[in-house]
């Protein structure tokens, strides 16, 4: 459910249908179920469960949604890739990749006046790699690992503290500046996935910095033809995260795992509200 409608995107007004394909593209049923064991949760079981940034932050948005996707094994529609956002993600890693193979700044840390550099460390793959286990921890009290993949961590010479560093492409004739961005409503989830990425590299034992960075950058639509190409002008966002509310919030969340109910739905959720009108038409 999230996810059920997470991937019936609007797609220039109207919602876009997803159909069940294999990786060659031929048609297959479409179940609405998990299938995969590892992703559902049973109840007292031994084995540690496993969690990603996302789907903690889908917890928080709607209870409902979360226990039926991994309590209940309903699996959310497919959803397409973000190819242009992931293609400016992988340009900026090979880019900062260049300045921490050298341990050097870059220019966009110099232009703001910060002594930093990219974070060297052998494991540095690994973490901006969520599917291959990207950053995490084992929760003791609760036995859930949450895990997540950052885009980059730079390192504050003058603190020796670790930075943590976001990457976000978009397209606005909105001005990026640090008070603009935070204060949109649809960048909260963005500050809390900040503050999940601070929590868990603290809990690994690295000295983390609070102040974390979005890298915006941004698509201008001003110049007079496309011309097979796009520029981009990049800000850095400052934002001090804060980890303080997440211990309670995994108190909550092994809660809601083990429970026996189906908890209620959020009033604001279009996922649950549109199931809902579904079923009753």
């Amino acid at each position: 459910m999230i996810v059920v409608l997470k991937s019936l995107i609007l797609k220039k007004g109207r919602i876009m249908i997803s159909i069940k394909k294999n990786s060659k593209g031929m048609k297959q049923e479409a179940t609405g179920r998990r299938k995969r064991a590892s992703s559902i949760y049973a109840r007292g079981q031994n084995e540690p469960f496993k969690i990603s940034r996302s789907k903690f932050l889908d917890f928080l948005k709607c209870k409902r949604c979360f226990f039926l996707d991994r309590v209940k094994g309903l699996q959310e529609p497919g959803m397409p890739g973000w190819s242009l956002n992931t293609a400016c993600d992988e340009l900026l890693k090979k880019e900062f990749d260049i300045y921490r193979e050298q341990q050097q700044p870059h220019q966009i840390m110099s232009d703001n006046g910060y002594n930093f550099i990219p974070f060297d460390h052998e494991d540095i793959n690994l973490w901006r790699n969520s599917l291959k286990g990207g950053i995490s921890y084992h929760d003791a009290e609760s036995n859930i690992i949450l895990f997540g993949g950052v885009d980059d961590i730079w390192l504050d010479r003058d603190t020796e503290e670790m930075v943590v560093v976001d990457y976000k492409a978009q397209s606005s004739r909105v001005e990026v500046t640090t008070e603009s961005y935070l204060e949109n409503h649809f960048h909260e989830d963005y500050k809390k996935q900040m503050d999940v990425y601070v929590h868990i590299l603290r809990k690994m034992g690295h000295k983390v910095s609070p102040r974390t960075f979005f890298l915006v950058v941004n698509a201008s639509k001003e110049a007079d033809r496309f011309n097979s190409r796009l520029s981009f002008s990049s800000t850095l966002v400052p934002y001090n995260a804060d980890s303080n509310w997440i211990d309670n919030e995994i108190v909550n969340f092994k809660e809601t795992l083990d429970s026996n109910n189906v908890p209620e739905r959020n009033p604001c959720c279009e996922n649950c509200a549109y199931i809902e009108q579904g079923a009753q038409i």
